[in-house]
C-alpha cells in the first residue's frame, strides 16, 4: 500500500476547515486507515469539528478490539458524531458546527468505506467509479428524479448538506464494501476537489501521474486552476 494526502485552503477562502488522516500501518485492529473530513460552522468551529472528529475516530479505533472493519468504522463514526455535538453544546462559538467524513480501510482485497456528508471516495482503474453517495440536497433531488445530474454541479443549493457529524438527529453514516485489485487507485476528497474537476479529468490525473504525492499535487493544482472556490483535500491510495 502506498498513499499520499494533502489539504489546501484554495483560492477563495481565508481559512481551511478540511483535515485528513493517513496510516498505511496498523491502527488498533485495522491494518490501515484513511480519513478526509470537511468541517462547517464558521472558520474556527469548522476546522475544530473536522480535526476533533478525526481524533475521536482514530482514538476509538486504537482502543477497540472490534475486528470487523465495517462494524468498527460504524461504532467509531457514530460515537464521533455524538462527541462533536456534545462539544458544540458546551461553547456558543461552536454551536451548530459539524463535519463531513469519508473513511476507508483496505484488507485482503476488500475496500471498506464509511461516509457521511458530501466528501467522496472514488475507485479508479480503467474507469472512475464513485463508491460513496452524497448526503446533500442536490443528490436527493437527483435521486428523486427532480433534477438532472448534469445540472447538479452548478445548482445554487449545491452546498446544502442533509447529513453530517454533529447534527442533533442521530447521524448515521453509509457503509460500502467493494473488491479491489493490484493496480487500482483510491481517491478520497472533499467537495472542494469534486466540485471543481470533472470525473473524467480526475481519472486521467490519478492514473497517468507518476506517483501518489505528485497525483495529489496535480489534483489540488487543477482545482485551484479552475478557481479554487473551496478548501481542497485529496488522499490517494495505490493498491
Amino acid at each position: 500500500m502506498l498513499s499520499s494526502g494533502k489539504t489546501d485552503t484554495g483560492r477563495k477562502r481565508d481559512s481551511n476547515q478540511d483535515n485528513i488522516f493517513l496510516s498505511n500501518e496498523p491502527i488498533g485492529p485495522l491494518p490501515n486507515l484513511y480519513i478526509v473530513a470537511d468541517g462547517m460552522g464558521g472558520h474556527a468551529a469548522g476546522d475544530f469539528a473536522s480535526r476533533y472528529a478525526i481524533n475521536i475516530v482514530t482514538d476509538f479505533v486504537k482502543n477497540s478490539t472490534i475486528r470487523n472493519p465495517i462494524s468498527l468504522l460504524k461504532r467509531a463514526m457514530v460515537y464521533a458524531s455524538s462527541e462533536v455535538y456534545k462539544e458544540a453544546e458546551k461553547d456558543s462559538k461552536k454551536l451548530g458546527m459539524g463535519t463531513t467524513m469519508v473513511a476507508c480501510v483496505v484488507e485482503d482485497g476488500k475496500l471498506y468505506v464509511g461516509n457521511i456528508g458530501d466528501s467522496r471516495l472514488y475507485l479508479i482503474n480503467d474507469e472512475i467509479r464513485q463508491i460513496t453517495m452524497d448526503h446533500s440536497l442536490v443528490e436527493e433531488l437527483i435521486r428523486s428524479g427532480q433534477l438532472d445530474r448534469n445540472k447538479g454541479r452548478n445548482h445554487p443549493e449545491k452546498n446544502i448538506i442533509t447529513r453530517a457529524m454533529g447534527s442533533r438527529d442521530e447521524a448515521m453514516p453509509d457503509f460500502f464494501e467493494v473488491d479491489v485489485k493490484e493496480g487500482d487507485r483510491i481517491l478520497m476528497c472533499s467537495d472542494g476537489l469534486s466540485n471543481m474537476v470533472e470525473n473524467d479529468e480526475l481519472r486521467d490525473i490519478v492514473m497517468e501521474t507518476e506517483n501518489e504525492e505528485k497525483i495529489v499535487e496535480a489534483l489540488i493544482g487543477r482545482a485551484n486552476y479552475y478557481g479554487g472556490n473551496d478548501n481542497i483535500s485529496a488522499v490517494v491510495i495505490s493498491i
